[in-house]
Order: C-alpha cells, then structure tokens, then sequence
C-alpha cells in the first residue's frame, strides 16, 4: 500500500540553516495491516505521516502509494487520488463549528464534487451508528465531548470509502478513558473492514492495539517489528 524508498525530508529556514525532518527511510506497508509510528517530539514520525499521504513533497527518495508515484501525477490528479484512496484524521478535530455532525460527516463528498455513495446521508448516518454517535446526528460540535468529536472526524475520514486510513495524534487531547475507547474504535474499524490503518503517536503504551509497531528516532526508523496479538 505504501513504499517509501530512501525518502528524506529537509526544512531549507535560511540560507545557512536547514533541519533534516526525515532521512533515508525505507519503509513498506503492506495492505491491511494497522501500524503505529511511535517516537519523541521532533522523532519526524509526523512528517514520515505527511510524505506518505503527499502532503508534503520528499526532498530526496521515492515515494509509491498503492503501486504509484503520486510525485510524477499532475497536481490535480495526486489530489484526486489522496482524496479517493486515503482518510485522514489530523491531531485536532477541526470540525465545523456551523456544521452538525451529519454534515461535517459529508464534508469529503462535498469536496470530492460530489462523487460518492448514492444515499450519501445515510451512509454518513450509518457511520455515526458505527462510531456509537447514532443519537448526535443533528448535534453540533460545540455540543459534543472531545472524544465525541474525535469520532466524528473517524466518521468522516471513512466517508469517501477510503483504503487508507492516516491518523497523526488522534488520542493526544483525550483523557486516559477515551484514549482507550477511541483506539480501540480503531481496532474495530479495522478488523471489520479491513482498511489499511498508519497511526502516529508518543504514547507507547498505543503500540498493543496494532499489528506492527515503527519506532523513529532523529527522523530515521531504528525498529520495525510486529505486534503480539492477545
């Protein structure tokens, strides 16, 4: 599903100054597997998130995803492709505050023009069931929990019926309790659909809920390993 081949990433902030975010990493991810990136602040397991998705433009190496070089796309088609292919669920929610659940949930057929289910209300509804928020569906954000919120935004990263699953933080403003019942949400999603999940985190403890953990340091992957199932 992704490739990653002797991939880096260099922030130019000066002439004189530059900061290598991510170097030399080569990394495959097979479909299907759900496998979470774990390192310190500054490990560049955000950027590593970023390559993957095209969302930031590797200074050296090559980058496939789902077999093809999403680099030597024009602009609009690697859009179209991340916009099919691939979820994301960034570390805040940024739902829209004027927007119910409902709608923010459809947001991803608004931007894909409308391309998408033919009852796309009810498949948004019928995901809001699956995340446990059948009776929020006309409420707004301001009126939901964080951990309500932050299942909303899984709700709509699956909207466009994505293979792909991108998640950067997604428990990091959550208590101890929530964090819990969201990654195993996660788990859940992905056992019973099968999509390919890729979470990044600095919480190790996250790592169990996984099939294989990735472990970053000073923008390198130091372990790969895969994870024991209860």
């Amino acid at each position: 599903m992704i490739q990653l081949e002797n991939v880096s990433k260099i922030y130019n902030l000066s002439k004189e100054v530059s900061v290598t975010a991510v170097e030399d990493v080569s990394l495959a991810i097979k479909a299907g597997e759900f496998v979470v990136i774990t390192g310190r602040s500054g490990s560049g397991k955000t950027t590593l998130l970023n390559l993957a998705a095209g969302l930031a433009k590797p200074s050296g190496g090559k980058i496939l995803l789902d077999g093809q070089d999403l680099w030597s796309m024009p602009d609009k088609d690697q859009s179209g492709q991340r916009s099919k292919l691939i979820g994301f669920i960034f570390q805040f929610p940024s739902l829209l505050p004027t927007l119910t659940t409902l709608d923010n949930v459809l947001l991803p057929i608004t931007f894909a023009n409308g391309a998408g289910p033919e009852d796309a209300a009810g498949r948004a509804a019928e995901l809001l069931k699956t995340v446990g928020l059948v009776d929020k569906v006309g409420a707004y954000p301001r009126q939901l929990s964080a951990g309500q919120q932050q299942r909303v935004v899984i709700a709509r990263a699956l909207m466009n019926e994505p293979r792909l699953l991108l998640a950067d933080e997604p428990t990091s403003n959550l208590d101890e309790r929530t964090e819990q019942e969201i990654m195993e949400l996660f788990q859940q999603i992905h056992a019973d659909t099968g999509i390919t999940v890729v979470l990044v985190t600095h919480t190790n403890q996250l790592v169990r809920y996984g099939t294989r953990s990735v472990t970053m340091a000073e923008g390198r992957v130091v372990e790969s390993r895969d994870v024991a199932q209860p």
